[in-house]
């Protein structure tokens, strides 16, 4: 008897988790469908929508608020020359800027 009391927790445990993961089942009926002039009201609803869109223009100016407060990058300084043995050497003058 024992066995059996057992066997049916364990059953009932082991069912659980497949009993979850039944679909669900709508019993309610689809609603009524779109007559033919609320079907021709969305297609004039849609076309308008669509020419509106087509007179909104594309923004071109950006929305930095803060764009005017930077400064613009340093231009970018030319390389200096690779050879600088040729020239001829600098002179020292007397006065140094210590």
């Amino acid at each position: 008897m024992k066995l059996f009391r057992m066997a049916a927790v364990l059953l009932a445990v082991l069912a659980g988790p497949a009993y979850a993961q039944m679909p669900n089942i709508n019993l309610l009926q689809e609603g009524p469908g779109k007559t033919p002039e609320e079907k021709a009201a969305d297609v004039e609803r849609e076309k308008a929508y669509k020419e509106t869109m087509k007179k909104i223009p594309d923004a071109k100016a950006s929305n930095d608020p803060w764009g005017g407060m930077r400064a613009d990058p340093p231009p970018k300084q030319a390389a200096p020359k690779a050879s600088t043995a040729s020239s001829a050497p600098k002179k020292k003058s007397g006065a140094t800027a210590n």
